[in-house]
This record gives C-alpha cells, sequence and structure tokens, in this order.
C-alpha cells in the first residue's frame, strides 16, 4: 500500500480542525485575519452550529427547493441519478488484503454501507461470494449514532485485526476503534480513540503509532496533530512515548508503517507545509533518526530496503542529478546513516509525462503514468542494471488507475475507463497479463458522442489542454448547451473518466463536457502545478477563462449558453471566474468553496494551505491574493450570472463560512444567486448515495434552467 493510500485510509489525508463556533485567530499570529473579522458584517455565518446561521441556511433551502425540486425534471433525473449510484451492478472495487479482497458497498438497501470481503477467486466470478464484515447501518440503528463509514486499516498477514473509522455525518474528524475481523466485533478493552483529525498506524499487533489530539496545545495551527506517539496495548495513551513533535507552524506530524515480506518500516513525518516533507525512521529501539532527505519529496514506498521517493524538486546526490518529476529508489539505510552514496532513478517521465499512480507490490512497483493526460500502466522491476520499464497493455486514450497493490502479493488491481466507455477492471495475477474480471454496462448510448482534446492559448502564451465531449453532429452555430470543469490545485490531474450520470442527464439532453487541465493540477508534474502556486495563482485562471473564451471562439457555445463547475479549490476557481469575467457565462456552480482568501488560513484547515495560496499576514502576499478573492472582490455596480453555491454544515474541511458570507453578501449588494447547505456529508456534501444523488439532480436542474431553458 501506498502512503497516499495509506493515509487515506486512515481518513487523515485531509482530516481538518472541527471546532464548533467560529473558527479562531490564532493569538499575535493573524493581526489581519482579526482585523478583517472585526469589519465583516457577515462574520457570525462563521458560527458553524450557531442557531442563527442554522436558520439562514434552511431558509436559503427552502426558495431554492422550491424552485428546483419543484422543477418536473428534477424527480426524473434525481430517480435516475440514484439508480445508477446504487445499482447492483456497479463495479465493486476492492483492496487486496491478508490475501482477501474488501470492498465497502451502498446500495438501496445499505444506504450507510458494509465492509465485507470474499477471495480473490470468487471477487473474479460474476458471482461473487461476500462475506459481510461489518453493517454500517445496523451499527447506526444500535448505537443511535449518523455514522458514516470513512475506512479501515488492518495488521497481520491474514489483516484480521483493524482499526475502524467512523465519522459523525461525513465529518473528517473520526472517531476509531479496534475490530477483530475473525469474530466480526469491536475488541472489548481494545485501542478507541475519541473523534479527533488523526492518523494512526499499527507497529505491530499489540503498538500503534497515534497522531491525535492529546490535549492543550498538541494541535498544530492547521489542526492537524503535533505529536506521534507509541502506544503500548494496556498503556496510558497520554504516557506513550513520544516519537516526534513538530511546531505549530507546521502543518502536521504522521506515522507511517510499511509492511512487506522483508520486514516493517517504521516512519514518522514531519510536514512542513503542504509539499514538503521531512522524514524519520523508527529503530527497533524506538529510537529516531532523521533520514537525509529532500523536502520537496512525495513518499511513495518501501521495497527491499529501498525508499522509493517522488521528486518535487531537482536533486544533486551520488553524483547523480534528478529532476522534479522523478521518480527515485534511496537506500534506507543510508538515509539514516546521513550518507547517501547510491540512488537510483526508478523512472523519469518524459517533459509530457507525468506520473500519476505508484503502487508497490511485493516484486515490483506499477506507475500510472499520464502522456498529455491519458493514462499508461508501467511494471518496473529492479536487475543488474538498474530499474527497468515494462508497458502493460491495455487501452488507450483513457485513464488508468491503480486501484490496489499489497507488498506481500504480486497480484494488482487496475481500472481503465473514458469518458464514454465504462470502467472495465482488470487484475494481474502473479505479474502476468491483465485480465478483465469486472465491466460497468453502459449507462448511455454513447454512439452519438465523440471525445476530442484540444488546446487553448491562455494570456501569457501557454497552451492548456481540455477534453471535449460532444454530439458528433454538432454544428459549430454557438447554440450548444456547455458545462465546463476544472480545478487547477494540489498537483491534482483531471483525466477522463466514464460520464455514467451526467452521460444520461446532460450529453442526451443536448449538453456539452468540457474539462480543462489548466496549470495548478498535476498534468504535467510538479512544473504543472508549481506554475499557478502563489504569486503565480492568477495562471490558473487565466488558463481557465482561456478555455472558456476558446468554446466561445470556435463557436462550441456563447456566454448565455455556458456554465462552470468547481467544488473546494475548484469552488475557488468558479467564484474567481464568476468575479473576475462575469460577461463570459450564464451558470456558475460553486461547490463547497474556499471564497474569503483574506481569512481562509484562520478558518479550520486553511493555514497548511499556505503553501499553495500564500499567507495573507504577509503584506507582500496579501497584496496578490486580494486582487482575485472572491469574496472581497463582489461589486454591487457589476451583472453577474446567478451562480448556485452550495456547502455542508459537516463540512470540516472547507469551512462552510466561506460559501455562506459569498451568498450573504451577493445577496446584500442586490444579486440573484441561489444556495444549499446539506446538513450532514462533511467535504463531498452528501453523507450518502442517496443524498449524491439529490446533488446531482440540483445541480443538473440548475445548469437546464440557465443554460437550455
Amino acid at each position: 500500500m501506498s502512503l497516499r493510500s495509506a493515509l487515506m485510509t486512515a481518513a487523515a489525508i485531509m482530516a481538518l480542525s472541527a471546532t464548533p463556533g467560529i473558527a479562531a485567530d490564532a493569538p499575535d499570529a493573524a493581526p489581519f485575519a482579526a482585523a478583517e473579522a472585526a469589519k465583516d458584517p457577515f462574520v457570525w455565518l462563521e458560527e458553524v452550529e450557531g442557531q442563527k446561521a442554522l436558520d439562514w441556511g434552511r431558509k436559503h433551502n427552502d426558495t431554492t427547493f422550491a424552485r428546483l425540486k419543484a422543477d418536473p425534471r428534477f424527480e426524473k433525473i434525481r430517480a435516475e441519478a440514484e439508480k445508477f449510484l446504487t445499482a447492483q451492478d456497479r463495479i465493486a472495487y476492492g483492496s487486496l488484503e491478508g490475501g482477501k479482497v474488501d470492498n465497502f458497498w451502498q446500495d438501496q438497501t445499505n444506504v450507510r454501507g458494509v465492509w465485507r470481503r470474499t477471495s480473490l477467486e470468487s471477487y473474479k466470478s460474476p458471482d461473487t461470494k461476500w462475506d459481510v464484515i461489518l453493517d454500517i447501518d445496523q451499527l447506526a440503528k444500535e448505537e443511535g449514532k449518523n455514522w458514516v463509514y470513512k475506512g479501515h486499516n488492518c495488521v497481520g498477514e491474514d489483516a484480521s485485526r483493524c482499526l475502524v473509522y467512523l465519522s459523525d455525518g461525513g465529518k473528517d474528524a473520526v472517531v476509531v476503534r479496534e475490530f477483530d475481523v475473525a469474530t466480526k466485533s469491536f475488541v472489548k478493552d481494545g485501542f478507541q480513540l475519541p473523534e479527533s483529525k488523526q492518523t494512526i498506524d499499527w507497529a505491530d499487533k499489540d503498538t500503534l503509532m497515534v497522531a491525535t489530539d492529546f490535549g492543550p496545545d498538541s494541535m498544530t495551527d492547521s489542526g492537524y496533530a503535533r505529536q506521534v506517539r507509541l502506544w503500548k496495548r494496556g498503556t496510558d495513551l497520554a504516557k506513550a512515548p513520544l516519537l516526534l513533535e513538530v511546531g505549530k507552524q507546521d502543518v502536521w506530524a504522521r506515522p507511517y508503517a510499511v509492511r512487506r515480506p522483508e520486514g516493517t518500516t517504521l516512519l514518522v513525518q514531519r510536514g512542513p507545509d503542504f509539499f514538503t516533507e521531512e522524514w524519520h525512521v523508527v529503530g527497533k529501539d524506538n529510537k529516531v533518526t532523521k533520514l537525509a532527505l529532500p523536502l520537496a519529496i512525495e513518499m511513495r514506498g518501501v521495497i527491499e530496503g529501498d525508499l522509493i521517493i517522488a521528486l518535487r524538486g531537482d536533486w544533486s546526490v551520488a553524483g547523480k542529478q534528478f529532476k522534479k518529476g522523478d521518480l527515485v529508489a534511496v537506500p534506507l539505510d543510508q538515509a539514516a546513516a546521513g550518507a547517501i552514496t547510491r540512488a537510483d532513478i526508478v523512472y523519469a517521465p518524459a517533459e509530457t509525462a507525468a506520473i500519476q499512480g505508484v503502487g508497490v507490490a511485493k516484486d515490483a512497483i506499477y506507475l500510472d503514468v499520464l502522456d498529455n493526460v491519458t493514462g499508461k500502466l508501467l511494471a518496473l522491476r529492479k536487475g543488474a542494471k538498474g530499474w527497468a520499464a515494462k508497458p502493460i497493455d491495455l487501452p488507450a486514450n483513457g485513464s488508468v488507475n491503480i486501484v490496489s497493490t499489497d507488498g506481500f502479493s504480486t497480484d494488482v488491481l487496475v481500472n481503465y475507463t473514458n469518458f464514454l466507455q465504462p470502467d472495465t477492471l482488470y487484475v494481474m495475477e502473479k505479474g502476468g497479463a491483465p485480465q478483465a474480471i469486472k465491466s460497468l454496462p453502459a449507462r448511455f448510448d454513447a454512439a452519438p458522442f465523440t471525445t476530442e482534446q484540444r488546446f487553448a492559448t491562455s494570456k501569457d502564451g501557454t497552451k492548456v489542454p481540455y477534453f471535449i465531449v460532444r454530439a458528433k453532429n454538432q454544428k459549430p452555430n454557438g447554440e450548444n448547451p456547455t458545462l465546463l470543469y476544472g480545478y487547477g490545485g494540489f498537483e491534482i490531474a483531471l483525466t477522463p473518466s466514464y460520464m455514467s450520470v451526467l452521460g444520461k442527464a446532460w450529453l442526451e439532453q443536448g449538453g456539452t463536457y468540457v474539462v480543462a487541465n489548466i496549470r495548478g493540477g498535476g498534468e504535467f508534474g510538479p512544473r504543472w502545478h508549481q506554475a499557478a502556486l502563489k504569486q503565480n495563482r492568477q495562471r490558473a485562471y487565466d488558463d481557465f477563462q482561456a478555455v472558456a473564451e476558446d468554446l466561445i471562439k470556435t463557436k462550441v457555445t456563447k456566454p448565455a449558453k455556458l456554465g462552470i463547475q468547481g467544488g473546494s479549490n475548484g469552488g475557488l476557481l468558479t467564484g474567481v471566474t464568476m468575479t473576475q469575467r462575469p460577461d463570459l457565462f450564464g451558470a456558475v456552480i460553486v461547490a463547497v468553496p474556499l471564497l474569503d482568501m483574506m481569512r481562509y488560513h484562520t478558518l479550520l484547515a486553511g493555514a497548511s494551505w499556505m503553501g499553495e495560496y500564500g499567507n495573507p499576514e504577509i503584506p507582500a502576499e496579501r497584496e496578490w491574493i486580494a486582487k482575485y478573492s472572491p469574496y472581497q472582490n463582489i461589486r454591487k455596480d457589476v451583472k453577474y450570472p446567478e451562480a448556485f453555491v452550495y456547502t455542508s454544515t459537516k463540512d470540516d474541511r472547507v469551512h462552510p463560512g466561506h460559501a455562506r458570507k459569498f451568498v450573504a453578501k451577493l445577496e446584500s449588494e442586490g444579486h440573484p444567486v441561489m444556495y444549499y447547505e446539506n446538513m450532514e456529508g462533511g467535504h463531498s456534501a452528501a453523507a450518502n448515495l442517496k443524498q449524491r444523488a439529490e446533488v446531482t439532480a440540483l445541480q443538473i436542474v440548475y445548469l437546464t434552467q440557465k443554460l437550455v431553458d
């Protein structure tokens, strides 16, 4: 299992503080933000569970529902979306664990879902025989809780003892309980941790490495744990030995255990910011040693004594020059000794390529590589002459995703899809050729449609790729309703994915769909991401606007027929674009967004993102953030498209105050806007598949009213 998947399994990759009430500014640390709050007439909307704020949200929900749910198309779209999202013929994606395949499944009956397990042989068959390990619906009913399952983390080659992560209403903050798979029950007097933003990993079956809220002054300004402790079964957690403590202005401290046939490697990480990592190894005597590695890396795993790291910056070591984007193997013992004499290139992507996914199996490293934003799969094995890459034969011109690898297995699960082709899941057993074992049935007739990749020219001359999915007989008359989607941040790449619900709800009613691969994302590796960091953030917005202008110039659509959509950092993208170029659009969806960039660093985990956006407390940085911050750039004398803004009360990742205040300010300036706040659901704004279907239908009806009608 890679570090990324391990942390996500621990429900901690972006787990944030969830303190009720207004997120307080750090004393003496954010005087500018405090001054902004003092003069902000809508700061009361930052009180997450405040009665006045909740009443404001419910009132807006009533208004929005009266318009969107009353539309005769709403129920049909919602029912169809729910049918697809909860269908029994979906692919049950699994993870390879302990010689078995684990899956979490939700449907009409299992609304909250079930964690279940089967053998690989059964998983490969059309009629898989599942053994239900834990029923979350039943658990929630028995305990009277609104439990949302956030994953599990198991120890042992048979993966029989596990930590289960449960969230109240979909928050990133979780409670943790030890679970016995054999008895299908929680372990009496086993490991338990109360709700917190926490990362935990097994050191062995009786010991945990724990990063959690240990009490006063134990959390960073970003709301993450400052300490990692080694907790032995049956002992007092408060007295557990300290492995690592980081500063309050660091982003986090985290544990990471790699279990393989050759042994277990225990690592702990200091995160100075979101894109740098300082690593330490825990020795057999529990002595912690800092590793001689650069900060600008991403740890991707361990194999046969080598650390596998992805470089976010150039690195000169052992007489070799490595460039950002390369995957490099470094001997762990040399890094611990502080003198690296050997470092090997595992894979060096070409100029148009980037490593997207890394899976470390028992005998090989598997890479999902993007080349001009389409995927290919490589298997890399170390030989006498170094690491050799072998291409794996999968369909071209789509997305490849490494679903699961296991350090104790040579088996690999891989998925392929594109915009118009349903997902296909492949298994490679013992390093053999891919075997298709599961396919998603077509959800719409793709024959009338086509996909192509085009390039727009941004303000500084950069060529920006985008995908367009349209009818084959589409006329370039500027009359085609078009939805443009973007993200552009945190080195996350947008790749082709099957338009299951959108195909039926948008394409078949004459809509065109566009995905923009703007700077700030990871489509071309670290260089593409870093090109739009901090003072260069405007480049991401210029790129997005350039794609919109290209769609209008080529007469795919016109402003009145063009809508944009984005969530989280993508919600910031659409908020910025709406306030900078309202003339380009007829519809704007702003989902679970960041919008008040003058105070974002004081709201929940905002401080952890200063490596992406900058620090508003520093005047020079505040100057360039202020130029695009959507909340501050609303103008009374500008005509904006009527936006649809939505968030979740339970979002403890991006503070719901961003969306609330943006809507309130638009209304105060006389601008029409629609707002929806799900009172549960976390950062996805949906706690289960039925809620996701409803949110989808609200968006489609909104787009239809604005762009089609």
